[in-house]
């Protein structure tokens, strides 16, 4: 199975860039997609995606224009799950659950604290409450696979200038501390557990001629349950797929 994670950075917008076409080349398996700001009846594409023999299932936030979940998938779910039964976030859209024969996969969007203190404080229960929800999730469900844009850098090695940005939201000690407990509460991050190195970013700020230079911050995964780990196959990222300020990231999965 080959997943695929994508913070679009606006659906419609990325359509205007080719992104069907990238659609079709990328042949993925399951799709998932963060921020898409929009809701189904504003897609005039939805048919060429079922031509690409995609179900589509949409979760967006009730603001429109923000935030927002979905998933594009070629085999068909068992179950789909929207939201996780948490007003605050849910209205968000911040995530969607597609459940399969022996395996689960969500598309998560994680808040950002970067706009004040409110949403800082808002982050950080979001992401207490998703480390309670995903522990009880597992119990179900140990088979999971969570892609998504996570908005923090796990370690220094996923950031381009670590010491100037030690203060800024998505790589605050806390954040990174979160997001070390989580994966050591039962995952695993499928592209570092994969590649060790240096220089792999999945989102760049439009200024400064950022991407171009490699100035970037890895905050999307896919998070793959320890449960899984005899199935990884490959993971990579595609930063030469330019429809947002994030790239995909890609999971190859064995049956």
């Amino acid at each position: 199975m080959k997943i695929v994670s994508y913070n679009v950075n606006g659906i419609r917008a990325a359509m205007r860039k080719d992104w069907l076409t990238w659609l079709k080349i990328t042949d993925a398996d399951v799709v998932c997609l963060q921020e898409i700001k929009a809701t189904p009846d504003q897609l005039l594409e939805l048919l060429q995606i079922e031509q690409l023999g995609y179900e589509h299932y949409w979760f967006p936030a009730v603001k429109k224009g923000y935030s927002g979940t979905a998933i594009l998938t070629r085999i068909s779910p068992k179950h789909v799950a929207y939201g996780c039964g948490h007003e605050d976030y849910d209205r968000e859209g911040r995530m969607i659950r597609v459940d399969f024969d022996t395996l689960s996969v969500m598309s998560a969007y994680f808040p950002s604290g970067t706009t004040g203190e409110v949403r800082q404080a808002f982050k950080y229960r979001f992401l207490d409450d998703f480390q309670w929800y995903s522990d009880r999730l597992r119990e179900s469900l140990p088979n999971l696979v969570i892609c998504g844009d996570y908005n923090i850098c796990h370690r220094p090695i996923d950031i381009h200038n670590p010491i100037s940005n030690a203060k800024s939201s998505g790589f605050l000690p806390a954040e990174r501390e979160w997001l070390e407990n989580f994966i050591n509460s039962g995952f695993i991050d499928s592209f570092r557990h994969l590649h060790p190195e240096p220089h792999h970013y999945t989102w760049w700020t439009f200024r400064a001629n950022a991407r171009a230079r490699n100035l970037g911050w890895r905050i999307d995964y896919n998070m793959v349950s320890k449960s899984l780990e005899h199935c990884l196959l490959h993971a990579s990222l595609m930063p030469e797929a330019i429809h947002s300020d994030h790239c995909p990231v890609v999971l190859e999965l064995a049956d």
